[in-house]
């Protein structure tokens, strides 16, 4: 399967893994920033942006697509993942660690979820898109059922076309039909990541409480974990600058 990439810089691989309904576009910035002395390759997974649908959304066949992108590079590569990104990550880092130099895991543990983005996903598929003019006229269909604008606005950067010929870009059967399998974590028996690995999360968010240390450490014997005043579950959003500082900071070392 052939992901569709965007690519900063040159250097050792960093590839960036996005989270449910985001895209490679979402982390251009950040590539681009973190693409100085680095071959940044932000990645679209299955069923997001412009990479190819399926049926199959498990973390292991995440992970191993993701692996042949970074087979055909000429080192290990950096990964950074954020949220269901940040899992495929870790799952990537469990089974091919020969090809994860480092690992950086942005506001997700390797635990099962209830926070579920099935609403979100039911009030895309219920918009009619033929009837939209604008897309105004799409952000105001989800704005039946999803009440804030912030939310609704990431949720539209699937939307593409025109007048009379709108669609997501999002492959949003698939990911429904799969939500178990993005909400859990597989369980990989006694396999353990040993390379420098930092959890950096959002000190406002609850996806990785202090509950779920024991899970990381258990998994990634070198984690590190941060957590970022003043950022939510959108950690590099929220606070910016400070997510690039804290991720050059882990680069460096």
């Amino acid at each position: 399967m052939q992901l569709n990439t965007i690519e900063a810089g040159q250097g050792a691989p960093l590839v960036i893994l996005h989270g449910l309904l985001g895209s490679a576009r979402n982390w251009a910035g950040i590539a681009r920033e973190l693409g100085h002395g680095r071959h940044a390759l932000a990645l679209d997974l299955p069923n997001h942006g412009a990479s190819p649908w399926c049926e199959a959304m498990d973390y292991p066949f995440l992970a191993a697509r993701v692996a042949e992108i970074i087979e055909g590079l000429e080192a290990p590569a950096v990964l950074l993942g954020h949220s269901m990104g940040g899992k495929v990550a870790m799952a990537l880092a469990l089974t091919r660690p020969d090809l994860v130099e480092r690992l950086m895991v942005v506001d997700i543990a390797p635990v099962v979820y209830r926070h579920t983005f099935a609403p979100y996903i039911r009030a895309m598929r219920a918009a009619t898109l033929a009837e939209a003019t604008r897309r105004a006229d799409v952000d105001a269909m989800l704005a039946r059922q999803i009440k804030e604008p912030a939310v609704r606005a990431f949720l539209l950067q699937n939307l593409e076309g025109s007048a009379g010929s709108f669609r997501w870009r999002a492959n949003l059967a698939a990911l429904n039909a799969a939500m178990e399998d993005i909400l859990g974590f597989p369980d990989f028996g006694e396999r353990v990541y040993d390379g420098p690995t930092l959890f950096l999360a959002g000190a406002d968010s609850e996806y990785v409480l202090p509950q779920y240390e024991a899970d990381i450490r258990h998994l990634f014997s070198q984690a590190r974990i941060e957590r970022l005043p003043g950022a939510g579950h959108w950690v590099h959003v929220d606070q910016p600058q400070e997510f690039l500082a804290a991720a050059e900071r882990f680069l460096a070392e």
